[in-house]
């Protein structure tokens, strides 16, 4: 999903690095769990659409609003217009850790959502002076009755510049249900790390944020990347079980 809140253009130095702002290192590194990237579209479920794999990606010198890929494998982006289904994973996971890098254009927009029901938000949110919950790493909000709610801002605008890679490192923890299926305990986002930056920490999620793929809660459920918004490209993503608490 996305909304837009800019301050001015400033492209001669990364916004984020701050007195005050927490470093983190990744979580999940490039040879732990399952590299669903470099699978290519096997590892994603159903209608792919105009998803293609890709050598590399950079920002289209003619068009700072578009992407360009060269011919290779280790990419996935999400076809010539950036307006294609959602990719969901083969794949299904309940606590879990991921690492996660993207690059957008100018003014695109994205979503990584866990489970496909909770979306940590991908934005060109580089000069964006005070983040929301629509910006880059942010925990997008649910929608009920026509109306947003619960949407969860990051701490700190972490954003690259449009065309640079960046990265989410995730520890999610899932819902919780008893034997009669009921919700005991609400989803919830441990930490969130955006390029190498604490965003979130123990936040809690109580349904599925807007424009998710399921409505409903589960224990399990597949990765999806958002591929309706604009172009959006993915390298590196790893899905590794978390040890439960």
């Amino acid at each position: 999903m996305h909304e837009r809140r800019r301050g001015s253009r400033g492209w001669g130095a990364t916004l984020l690095i701050s007195a005050g702002v927490t470093m983190a290192p990744g979580l999940v590194g490039a040879g732990d769990g399952q590299e669903l990237v470099g699978e290519g579209l096997s590892a994603w479920r159903g209608d792919t659409g105009t998803w293609f794999v890709a050598g590399a990606a950079t920002l289209a010198r003619e068009d700072p609003t578009r992407l360009r890929t060269s011919a290779g494998e280790g990419v996935l982006a999400n076809g010539p217009d950036g307006r294609t289904s959602d990719l969901l994973s083969r794949r299904e996971h309940g606590d879990v850790e991921i690492h996660v890098e993207f690059m957008v254009p100018q003014g695109s927009n994205s979503g990584v959502y866990l489970q496909g029901r909770y979306e940590v938000q991908v934005f060109d949110s580089w000069d964006v002076e005070e983040p929301t919950y629509s910006d880059c790493g942010g925990i997008y909000q649910r929608w009920r009755d026509d109306q947003g709610f619960e949407g969860h801002p990051p701490r700190k605008n972490a954003s690259r510049p449009p065309g640079e890679w960046q990265s989410f490192d995730i520890v999610f923890r899932a819902p919780r249900f008893d034997s009669a299926g009921s919700k005991t305990a609400n989803a919830r986002f441990v930490r969130v790390v955006h390029n190498g930056v604490v965003v979130h920490e123990d936040v809690e999620v109580t349904g599925p944020t807007r424009a998710a793929t399921y409505e409903d809660e589960k224990p399990l459920g597949p990765l999806m990347l958002q591929g309706d918004h604009g172009p959006v490209a993915f390298r590196s993503v790893v899905v590794r079980a978390a040890p439960s608490p």
